[in-house]
């Protein structure tokens, strides 16, 4: 698992119940979608990933949270232990994205270029705001924030590892 791309497609969160419980934002369309995992792989990129099967899961409160029970955590301690970390997949055992649809994780390292050709920097990370995702592109020690939307993507290839926007970098 170590040479395999991991998707992000959570969070957990608070214990939630006095049988270890927990909280989870969910990040895909729809957030019942995480629950179609049966194993997920929880940790970060940073400390490695662990296997966790999902022994019940539904939808709770507001319009990303989910409540789980995993298996092994069984009470409010134990799940205090995992509180803020990730939830992720393999890539391959990811559906094929839409066209014109993409994982962050396959736009991580791309080049980005503005319509008239020059070059902005590579895509480092993205951070999800209310309004819209923004997509941070770095050009040495300066960062770009770019709104993740329609208007300013123009073009992707990821057999290039090329994109191209329609933004003007302040400055």
């Amino acid at each position: 698992m170590a040479s395999e791309r991991m998707v992000v497609l959570g969070r957990l969160g608070a214990p939630w119940g006095v049988k270890g419980g927990l909280k989870v934002e969910s990040y895909t369309d729809p957030p019942t979608g995480l629950l179609n995992y049966p194993v997920w792989y929880v940790g970060s990129a940073a400390r490695g990933w662990e296997t966790m099967k999902v022994k019940a899961g539904r939808a709770h409160g507001g319009r990303s949270t989910l409540v789980v029970e995993l298996d092994g955590v069984d009470s409010p301690e134990r799940a205090r232990l995992f509180t803020e970390r990730e939830i992720a997949q393999p890539r391959s055992a990811m559906p094929e994205p839409a066209t014109g649809e993409y994982y962050w994780e396959d736009l991580m390292g791309c080049q980005v270029f503005l319509l008239d050709g020059r070059a902005l920097g590579v895509v480092s990370h993205f951070l999800e705001f209310p309004a819209n995702p923004v997509m941070v592109v770095k050009e040495g020690a300066k960062e770009h924030w770019l709104p993740l939307v329609a208007p300013h993507l123009k073009q992707v290839d990821l057999s290039e590892r090329r994109v191209v926007v329609d933004w003007e970098p302040e400055g």
